[in-house]
């Protein structure tokens, strides 16, 4: 399946406002009466003929000429035109009747769960939605610790999350913990958490453009803020590397403000879920049902495909005229800026008293412990993080390590290194002074 986004459109800017609940109808309408139903066309026909040639024993050949009868295409029409025209003349005119009755909805935002479900739909064909301009889009934007949109004057030290594929900025904390912001802000005053919200379905390198571009922005308008901090997860943690890349390629000012990343599960040298897809293509894919599911399996965005290695820059993929197959690693070097303090955390879901080396490849589920750690065979490629400023979490699966409270722990100790014997110090101290009262007293 040929990409679903030009070039283009990877450079465009995409500067509005987080969608409303109109948009998410009108976007909805968009989809069900446009040619996003082509490809559920070609779809059907290469399932068509992967049945033909494999399970009624057709040749190629003969397997073409029956889908070029003129009956069969007659028919593949018919069908076509039956689903366009329903979505044209029933449900895209049901939901801009509701738009039309209920004009408020354009000052609705979004409910948790809606978030939830368009950021799930971003992070799959969010490239095809951007193309084709639809409401459904999400542009980059910033959030405060409460999820209102960032506003207003800040100063200080400012940490900016970035979630991963498909999710979401409420994705930081879950019932059982606070999250890493909240540890953070218990640290010290002048401490501000902002919290990404981005189309995870576009290129990492396009998100990485957006994400500098955004806090050269935010610094200008703010120049109050101190320093800065990149905090992400999985995807996340190659945008914040990309938005580095290209804020130092651009002499951006925030660029220089730049103290700390952290990377929480990010695939570095690729995901492992992703790799394993397109291996089992590879490998098997003459097996009529692997041939089957290939095609559902091919409709990733261009987000997804960029897990595979863990491309961060656009000379990663832009001259890579494979989108579906070749297993070559084109990746062109991304080093981290000298001057910021890189930390890596790893997750995986064996136990630490219980080594597996299966386990141990796997990971986290969906990343491997040395993806995660930048480690490379290649010395070109290695991230060259201090072993010091690594941290594996041994029973935590790929989504855990975002809100954990040991990861919140650890990343607060490498953020104020000094906080905790500082606070030993004021304890010794006013044990000290207690014992030298209680002296004064019986006296």
């Amino acid at each position: 399946m040929p990409s679903l986004t030009p070039l283009h459109e990877t450079y465009c800017k995409w500067d509005r406002s987080p969608p409303s609940q109109a948009d998410v109808l009108e976007g909805l309408a968009q989809l069900v009466s446009t040619p996003l139903s082509n490809v559920v066309k070609n779809i059907i026909q290469s399932l068509q003929r992967e049945i033909l040639l494999d399970i009624f024993g057709l040749s190629k050949k003969k397997s073409k000429e029956f889908q070029k009868n003129s009956y069969i295409q007659k028919l593949y029409q018919f069908s076509y035109n039956t689903l366009l025209n329903y979505g044209n003349y029933f449900l895209a005119p049901t939901l801009r009747k509701i738009i039309d009755q209920f004009p408020n909805l354009h000052d609705k935002p979004l409910t948790p769960k809606m978030i939830f479900l368009i950021s799930a739909l971003n992070g799959v064909i969010g490239d095809y939605l951007l193309k084709n301009h639809n409401p459904l889009a999400l542009s980059t934007v910033l959030y405060d610790h409460y999820g209102s949109l960032q506003q207003g004057d800040l100063s200080g030290r400012v940490v900016i999350f970035c979630h991963g594929l498909c999710m979401n900025h409420l994705d930081w904390t879950n019932r059982n913990y606070g999250g890493i912001g909240e540890k953070l802000l218990a640290q010290r005053d002048q401490n501000t958490m902002l919290y990404l919200h981005y189309n995870t379905g576009r290129r990492i390198s396009a998100n990485g453009r957006s994400l500098s571009n955004l806090l050269e922005d935010l610094v200008k308008r703010n120049p109050r803020i101190t320093s800065i901090d990149l905090i992400g997860h999985s995807m996340g943690g190659l945008v914040s590397r990309s938005a580095l890349f290209y804020g130092k390629q651009n002499m951006h000012r925030w660029f220089h403000m730049a103290e700390n990343i952290v990377c929480l599960g990010s695939p570095h040298h690729g995901a492992v879920l992703e790799r394993i897809g397109f291996a089992v293509q590879e490998k098997v894919g003459k097996l009529p049902i692997v041939k089957l599911a290939g095609h559902i399996v091919n409709i990733r965005s261009d987000g997804i495909l960029d897990l595979r290695h863990g491309s961060v820059r656009d000379d990663d993929w832009e001259h890579n005229h494979a989108r579906i197959g070749g297993m070559d690693d084109n990746r062109k070097p991304a080093p981290l800026p000298s001057h910021i303090n890189a930390f890596m955390v790893a997750g995986t879901i064996e136990f630490e008293n219980k080594k597996n080396r299966t386990l141990k490849m796997i990971g986290d589920y969906l990343v491997s412990v040395k993806s995660a750690f930048g480690e490379h065979p290649n010395p070109r490629f290695q991230l060259k993080v201090p072993e010091s400023h690594k941290a594996v979490f041994y029973g935590l699966n790929h989504m855990e390590i975002q809100y954990h409270s040991s990861v919140a722990e650890q990343i607060a100790k490498w953020f104020y290194p000094h906080h905790d014997e500082l606070a030993e110090e004021q304890i010794r101290k006013y044990l000290v002074k207690l014992e030298s009262m209680e002296g004064i007293a019986e006296t």
